[in-house]
């Protein structure tokens, strides 16, 4: 029969501004009886939960073998996002020191809970404690940092914790929407693109799936890819009009829109480049997605998406026919004089300015 009771450490109580974190110390080995690890992944409603990576085994590995060596030490404290259920009992107060407050965590543990039933989330460790939680140690204490927090503020915490730190680009891009907390200024500046691509491949259309994250594995589109293209768009292009400058907030909804209408005629028109994977087709490329975001801001920048005349849009993307090389077999013919094999643009800035620039006047004239 499962057991469960309360576990109750002695703790430091850190009162920085109006928020509230938590010191204490722990035996590793328990940790898994009251905090879990929260795996991002969408549920049925296709709303974003957790915003951990998977284990990455090797170093947890790593990891282990030193702590099965004499002398182990690990000094950085685990970070553990909690639920109201846990509690603080401050002790008879001394000292002289205001925001230092001695007293006791109070958790509770019920070994039956489901992971995602536990009052407490790891939110940096994880895989520290995977290697404690595997290595043959009767005990190993360690210190943590506690706060009280919804998950949502458990994935901005995320984030801030680990920004120094190499997260997975798609990770933290896919986390993004679902943060509320003061972001560094170069993830402050993604959000809105990241929030839109997110609605992109999670709705209907033609990025539906496509779009490689997290939750999405099977996607065969860069993320990155789109994010420069949305970004560029949204501070630079056709989306900028549906952006308040002043505040930041955006009618979503109308931007979703646009996209979906510009990207629908592209896919109709280049359908047989549109479904083919990277590999096969320079289109859903990065230099494609990219270059082909140039085109819709130079063709649909200023109207607003419901007066946008769709049918010209695709009229204009059809002059592009004869003089793109997509798909294998194809070659490229700048204006320049310099000539191309299908494949020979890459993702880079230069290339991506070239294949701009020509498509750029092809549905100019």
């Amino acid at each position: 029969m499962a057991d469960r009771y309360v576990l109750k450490v002695p703790a430091l109580k850190v009162l920085q501004g109006d928020k509230e974190i938590y010191c204490f110390a722990v035996d590793g080995k328990k940790l898994e009886d009251f905090a879990a690890v929260s795996r991002i992944r969408r549920d049925s409603q296709r709303k974003l939960q957790g915003y951990q990576r998977p284990e990455v085994l090797s170093h947890i590995r790593s990891i282990r073998r030193y702590l099965e060596s004499e002398g182990a030490m690990l000094p950085n404290a685990l970070v553990l996002g909690f639920d109201d259920r846990v509690t603080f009992e401050p002790a008879v107060r001394g000292g002289s020191v205001s925001y230092s407050i001695p007293g006791e965590l109070i958790i509770p543990v019920d070994e039956s809970l489901a992971d995602d039933e536990k009052p407490a989330w790891l939110v940096d460790g994880q895989q520290r404690s995977a290697a404690i939680r595997d290595a043959d140690l009767a005990e190993f204490p360690v210190a943590a940092v506690g706060f009280i927090a919804s998950q949502e503020e458990q994935r901005s915490q995320f984030i801030l914790v680990n920004s120094t730190k190499p997260l997975p680009k798609g990770l933290v891009y896919e986390l993004l929407p679902e943060t509320t907390a003061k972001l560094p200024r170069s993830y402050a500046r993604r959000q809105l693109a990241a929030k839109i691509m997110v609605m992109l491949n999670m709705g209907d259309g033609p990025f539906c799936g496509r779009i490689s994250s997290p939750t999405s594995p099977t996607g065969n589109i860069k993320d990155n890819s789109i994010l420069s293209m949305l970004e560029h768009s949204i501070y630079e292009g056709a989306l900028f009009q549906y952006r308040n400058a002043e505040d930041g907030s955006a009618d979503e909804e109308a931007m979703l829109a646009h996209l979906l209408g510009f990207w629908t005629a592209v896919e109709n028109v280049f359908e047989g480049a549109w479904h083919k994977p990277p590999k096969d087709s320079r289109l859903t490329h990065g230099v494609g997605i990219q270059a082909m975001g140039y085109v819709m801001d130079q063709l649909t920048t200023g109207v607003h998406y419901d007066k946008v005349n769709w049918d010209k849009i695709r009229i204009s993307l059809r002059r592009l026919e004869k003089h793109v090389a997509w798909t294998p077999g194809g070659t490229w013919k700048f204006s320049n004089g310099e000539e191309r094999n299908w494949n020979g643009l890459q993702n880079t800035a230069k290339d991506v300015r070239l294949l701009s620039t020509h498509l750029q006047t092809l549905v100019g004239k």
